[in-house]
């Protein structure tokens, strides 16, 4: 899940610190981190990656998707993050309806983002229904369905949810308490929005 790195519409927390000119650069280059990373899974037959972006329409999606090196996009769509995951789970289910598959979604805003946290995921998925990466402003960088939970058509993880919100995860979490799911959870992460994320990290 990206979105593309315009100038004055993105990172607006960040640019109120540094400038909308370096705010977009801090974008991009968080975005082609996190490509490069999963593309390393992608090499050796793990994964396969979809780009779902927003901010560009379907030529320009397309031909930024090119630019990534990355085959598979598609447009986020309208709606709130929830619904723009949901979008994509039903996309991906329509497109491999003969071929039950795990879904990871990851956001862009990682800078230590790295390959051990997919194997991971990866690893965890094969005990677990939902795996959650946490972040440090209460939501999760990484958000993972097993093939058994997209094959119940299950999404009570978007179900009124106020994103942005420090309890996100906290109501993810509660939202799954009324069914029996396994879940699991990745380390904690910071995600850069604002000048604070970036010194913390040192």
């Amino acid at each position: 899940m990206t979105k593309w790195h315009a100038y004055g519409r993105c990172k607006n927390r960040l640019s109120k610190d540094i400038g909308k000119i370096s705010s977009a650069k801090v974008q991009k280059k968080m975005t082609v981190h996190t490509v490069s990373v999963a593309k390393f899974l992608e090499n050796k037959g793990l994964i396969d990656i979809s780009l779902a972006i927003s901010g560009l329409g379907l030529k320009n999606s397309k031909r930024w998707s090119n630019e990534l090196g990355i085959k598979n996009f598609k447009l986020q769509g309208k709606g709130c993050l929830g619904e723009k995951m949901r979008r994509q789970i039903l996309i991906e289910k329509k497109n491999s309806l003969k071929k039950k598959r795990n879904i990871i979604f990851i956001g862009t805003d990682l800078p230590d983002f790295c390959h051990m946290d997919l194997l991971n995921t990866l690893s965890k998925l094969k005990k677990n229904d939902l795996i959650l990466g946490p972040s440090n402003d209460g939501g999760y960088w990484l958000i993972a369905f097993s093939e058994r939970l997209l094959s119940a058509n299950l999404y009570l993880p978007f179900i009124n949810i106020k994103w942005g919100r420090e309890d996100v995860l906290e109501q993810t979490i509660k939202n799954l308490s009324s069914i029996d799911l396994k879940y699991d959870f990745l380390h904690r992460k910071i995600d850069i929005d604002t000048i604070i994320d970036i010194e913390k990290r040192g």
